[in-house]
């Protein structure tokens, strides 16, 4: 996406070891990425680009209630720039779902499981040790 000139932000992810116990009743360890200050830079980006005009419509794909701020800050920015500017959130929605909820202070877009899979990026992002 850089290549296309699309400003691009990463961060590394940090991996624990989870541990969960499956229906059968089973315990299963594995490797977990997450990511650490991720909602920090979509609220930063969301911001700065509504001060510059340069969206009406932002649409996150996230569940966060710390972005709840986010869509307060919109707000005021739209009335002072005395603009219409419309903030949603994207989640899936499926019977196995615990939080029904998109962000508060949003237009809630429910997605079906399905296409939302097709949104996540599966690379793994881990370094490559050297000399492999």
């Amino acid at each position: 996406m850089g290549r296309q000139g699309i400003i691009v932000y990463s961060r590394p992810l940090r991996y624990r070891n989870r541990t969960v116990t499956l229906p059968n009743g089973t315990l299963h360890s594995f490797l977990s990425g997450e990511e650490k200050g991720i909602d920090v830079r979509i609220a930063l980006d969301v911001i700065a680009l509504a001060y510059r005009r340069e969206y009406d419509v932002a649409l996150v794909m996230s569940q966060d209630q710390d972005l709840s701020e986010v869509a307060e800050e919109i707000r005021t920015i739209a009335q002072e720039q005395r603009r219409w500017i419309k903030i949603a959130s994207a989640f899936p929605q499926s019977p196995a779902s615990r939080n029904r909820r998109g962000i508060n202070k949003t237009d809630w877009i429910r997605i079906d499981r399905e296409l939302y899979d097709q949104c996540l990026d599966r690379r793994d992002y881990r370094r490559k040790p050297q000399g492999s």
